[in-house]
């Protein structure tokens, strides 16, 4: 994954330097509204990058009859999955208050089940890459890049 960003970013950027500092800044912020678009898309259909469903939660016992509770429903809406852009970066990540949560299933580490009491249990939780850039993402993001550099914006 890693590699590949490399690789865009090899070539992108002597086009991204040769425009201005106004178009830079316009071609990132689109990039970070595409990415924040693929991240929400990604999250609502509950799936990890490389395309394989999030681990299903496991069952409770005092979820009512009939409902069924979707796994970071909240944290996909604007106000949580934030975007922003300068002239050298485009940036998705989610706001303070919500990245601990977010934190924690992005990495599949331990944390207790109400952070705030500290005697409630304290359990694994399973790994679920909310945020990462999948190989769409990144025709996505050339694309983008290709249009502005062309002139195309």
């Amino acid at each position: 994954m890693a590699d590949a960003l490399d690789d865009l970013a090899g070539w992108a950027s002597p086009l991204l330097e040769n425009l201005g500092p106004a178009a830079r800044k316009a071609a990132m912020a689109e990039i970070a509204q595409a990415l924040q678009r693929s991240q929400n898309h990604r999250i609502a259909d509950q799936r990890n990058p490389d395309g394989s469903p999030f681990d299903p939660r496991k069952p409770r016992t005092r979820d009512k009859a009939g409902r069924i509770k979707r796994m970071f429903e909240g944290l996909r809406k604007a106000r949580y999955l934030k975007r922003s852009a300068t002239t050298t970066t485009a940036t998705v990540s989610f706001a303070p208050f919500v990245s601990r949560t977010a934190r924690v299933h992005q990495l599949g580490l331990r944390d207790r089940v109400d952070f705030r009491n500290p005697k409630s249990p304290e359990v694994r939780y399973a790994r679920r890459e909310l945020l990462g850039v999948t190989d769409a993402d990144r025709d996505l993001i050339a694309d983008i890049i290709l249009k502005h550099a062309t002139g195309g914006a």
